[in-house]
């Protein structure tokens, strides 16, 4: 097992008044060739939206988004008619592929909301743009991993243009949990929402990661009460 610790505290930041903004990879203005991507996981903002403010619409191609509000709701709105707002406890996805433009705003105008965007580089490029999202509150059960996102559309989950698993569970403290890669090959991105995890002897506290690569699975231990979300993605060369 090969490990990368990504430490919350060593994140980019930008303070833009309406966004605050941690960038876990090199993003916009931040730049670190030590944190360009971990394997085909190659954006992973940590976003937190002033009431009414947001992103106007610009465009993307070729890359698979995937939107995860962790408090609050984002208005979403894109050049392929789909109109809506998503809620903390759903997901959003969004193929660019060919190209699409879209706009997200935060739905209250006074309660500020906070957003996981994620992006992935696709497997298959220019393919037809898509978009889907769907509801998973009803669909968490204590100590286990809860699949968000696939690859395979044999899971109940939202589908994505990658052999990439997204998993998120909330764990009790003092648990022991084993989670398997997905596919041979594959690496996991092990990012802490809430508590203290240890894995392979290094501590995630709250918005820690750890990139882990060269197995076919992680034990997670759990030091408190606490929310986690894995990234299982294809290891690029």
């Amino acid at each position: 097992m090969k490990t990368i610790f990504y430490p919350a505290n060593e994140r980019g930041t930008a303070n833009h008044g309406w966004l605050k903004a941690n960038f876990s990879f090199s993003f916009a203005g931040y730049y670190d060739p030590n944190k360009v991507h971990f394997g085909a996981l190659r954006v992973l903002n940590d976003d937190i939206i002033a009431g009414g403010a947001g992103f106007g619409t610009h465009p993307h191609d070729n890359m698979e988004i995937i939107t995860i509000p962790i408090s609050g709701a984002l208005e979403h709105k894109d050049s392929m008619g789909n109109i809506g707002v998503i809620h903390a406890g759903e997901v959003q996805v969004m193929s660019a592929g060919t190209g699409v433009e879209h706009s997200e705003y935060n739905h209250s105008k006074t309660e500020q909301a906070n957003t996981l965007q994620i992006w992935l580089f696709p497997k298959f490029k220019n393919i037809a743009p898509r978009y889907d999202q769907k509801d998973f509150k009803d669909k968490f059960k204590p100590n286990e991993f809860t699949t968000l996102v696939t690859g395979d559309k044999n899971v109940d989950a939202l589908w994505i243009n990658q052999d990439a698993t997204f998993s998120l569970g909330e764990f009790e403290a003092g648990n022991s949990t084993t989670y398997d890669l997905k596919l041979a090959g594959n690496g996991a991105y092990v990012f802490v929402l809430e508590g203290s995890v240890k894995i392979d002897g290094q501590v995630l506290n709250k918005k820690d990661a750890l990139g882990v690569y060269d197995t076919s699975s992680i034990i997670i231990d759990t030091q408190v009460n606490s929310r986690i979300l894995i990234i299982d993605v294809p290891m690029l060369q």
